[in-house]
């Protein structure tokens, strides 16, 4: 047997292949705080996550640099870990920067698509509708970042790939807060605006593809807005 199969097929005292400790603490952190689970600013313990996962501390500690390699949680001064908070107040910016890279990924994939590219974009698009038909948030969350991401990539345009990939991630508890505004339950209307977006991009019309990610752009940025001020008015929380 190689060295490397040997690493990968290696099992800790627990059972568990060695690595996949880490996966199962990110992934079920990762979940928990983009679900808001784990409010802003929760307090986040080794010692009680070791204990909650069964495993020592080593595999935790590492899932937490992960999750802080992401902003999702912060290291302070004193040595203390916790949720990374909303960043409300630069909320401004960031939709400014979202509402360009829709507009500009949307317009190259119009200009650059090939029918491999809209086969694909088609297929992401009927897993979001799906997670939306389930009203399973998370899954929205995660095919809605897939999509948009895939018309991206259809632009073939690295620069604006990357930059839009970073605002995706770093929306995703934002765009939790806009799911959260409909209880979860997307009306139709919006998972049609993913379909108008593809026709815009199939026949190439790059006008259309621009005007049409404005309009996704500016309905989700005024959910939110009006969500995040009623929150504020009533105190919830989400806004600290």
């Amino acid at each position: 047997m190689s060295t490397a199969s040997s690493v990968t097929g290696a099992k800790s005292k627990n059972g568990r292949k060695r690595g996949s400790g880490v996966a199962v603490v990110y992934e079920t952190l990762r979940r928990e705080i983009i679900d808001l689970t784990l409010a802003p600013g929760s307090p986040i313990d080794e010692v009680q996550l070791s204990e909650r996962f069964e495993m020592s501390r080593t595999p935790v500690r590492e899932a937490l640099v992960r999750l802080a390699a992401e902003n999702l949680i912060t290291i302070l001064t004193n040595r203390a870990t916790v949720v990374s908070q909303i960043d409300f107040v630069n909320m401004p910016a960031f939709f400014d920067a979202l509402t360009l890279m829709y507009r500009v990924t949307t317009r190259g994939a119009a200009e650059n698509r090939t029918e491999a590219d809209l086969e694909k974009i088609r297929k992401l698009q009927a897993a979001f509708a799906r997670s939306v038909e389930s009203s399973d948030a998370l899954e929205m969350i995660s095919t809605n970042r897939d999509f948009h991401y895939g018309i991206a990539e259809a632009g073939r345009n690295k620069y604006y790939i990357n930059l839009f990939a970073q605002l995706l991630d770093d929306g995703l508890r934002i765009l939790r807060l806009y799911y959260s505004s409909f209880n979860d339950d997307l009306p139709p209307q919006y998972v049609t605006e993913h379909d108008d977006l593809i026709d815009a991009i199939a026949r190439q019309d790059v006008e259309a593809a621009d005007k049409l990610a404005l309009a996704h752009a500016d309905q989700i940025v005024k959910q939110i807005q009006s969500y995040v001020a009623a929150d504020r008015r009533t105190s919830t929380g989400l806004s600290l």
